[in-house]
């Protein structure tokens, strides 16, 4: 069976590979727990309402937030400091999903619960420059790695595909079965949706004509990131599993479990060697990729809703469910840190 051949070979390459990295993956290992180990949390305000989602621009430079309080709110990184640059007015409900362009570091583009997907330049902060109408309430959204297209997946299980110069939706897929995260492969001629039915489902890119479905948890299969090189992507589930995964072989490397709750959010660092995982446990959980070893653990008032690494830095920003009902033996400080964009590795 073709995984079965995948794993063997997998297992003698790293095998052989252990002699030679052996001593290098200890080091980064040691040097990553004693730095990650004195680190502290530092809160910066940014919205009035909860945050639900935050990334990163391609330099690091810029960090965008969306929240319940219908803006997206930019913000300058430097000196261990974010500083609030620009709000982005204009959706007319909660803004939930936030994605950069991938080489472009002044474009990003937001979806609302409003169903618009809207595309703005910082440059020029107080207008849209594009506001597309999403057929249905979307859920999860990525870009391609040429920065040429946007692909957003809808709670009804339609996936659409939008041309970023145009801003038109240049297709669409109607799929039979539920659809979590979504993303394109290594280079970009794969597309990849995650499913309830706990399987990666792989398609051809741009047919979107099924290739082949992995069965990867016993529950449903939430969350899919890819690393920085896309060499590896990392699955997570209903089942509170974390899945590695050779992106180039296809083939399962690795699996670990200390979260109890499905795992919601996921997010390799710069040099894709370590992976944050957030779920409804009040701690994110930071595993070294090559062994599935727990090298950190950020203690969180409330379950975070997303995680994002610093694009060049081991900085790890998020934004947690400040209001929830984990939070009431902390109602005192509750005020001061809701809609806060939180930073651990300083």
């Amino acid at each position: 069976d073709r995984m079965e051949q995948h794993r063997k070979q997998w297992y003698q390459r790293r095998v052989r590979g252990m002699v030679v990295v052996g001593k290098d993956s200890t080091s980064y290992i040691e040097k990553i727990k004693k730095d990650l180990g004195r680190s502290r949390t530092k809160e910066f305000s940014a919205h009035n309402s909860k945050a639900h989602c935050v990334a990163w621009n391609c330099t690091g430079k810029y960090i965008a937030s969306g929240s319940l309080d219908k803006t997206a709110i930019v913000q300058s990184f430097k000196e261990e400091r974010l500083s609030r640059e620009f709000s982005l007015k204009g959706h007319e409900d909660a803004v939930d999903q936030i994605a950069w362009h991938p080489s472009d570091p002044n474009m990003l583009s937001t979806v609302s619960t409003d169903k618009t997907l809207r595309i703005w330049d910082i440059r020029t902060p107080q207008k849209t420059v594009a506001c597309i109408t999403t057929k249905g309430e979307v859920i999860n959204m990525t870009w391609k790695s040429d920065g040429s297209t946007i692909a957003l997946g809808n709670k009804d299980d339609l996936v659409c595909f939008v041309d970023y110069k145009t801003h038109k939706i240049i297709a669409d897929k109607q799929f039979d079965f539920e659809v979590n995260e979504i993303g394109w492969n290594n280079t970009d001629d794969h597309f990849y949706l995650t499913s309830g039915n706990g399987s990666i489902h792989i398609t051809q890119y741009p047919s979107l004509e099924p290739l082949m479905q992995i069965p990867a948890h016993t529950a449903h299969c939430i969350c899919l990131k890819f690393s920085p090189n896309k060499e590896h992507f990392a699955t997570g589930g209903a089942d509170a599993l974390i899945n590695i995964w050779d992106a180039s072989e296809l083939s399962y490397l690795l699996s670990y479990s200390r979260l109890e709750w499905p795992v919601r959010t996921l997010s390799f660092n710069h040099d894709g060697r370590l992976l944050a995982a957030g779920s409804e446990d009040l701690v994110i959980d930071i595993a070294f990729v090559e062994t599935g070893e727990k090298v950190a653990t950020v203690s969180c008032n409330a379950f975070p809703f997303c995680v994002a690494w610093h694009p060049t830095q081991n900085i790890l920003a998020y934004v947690t469910d400040d209001k929830s009902k984990h939070n009431e033996k902390h109602s005192r400080d509750s005020d001061k840190t809701t809609g806060c964009v939180k930073l651990f590795g300083l």
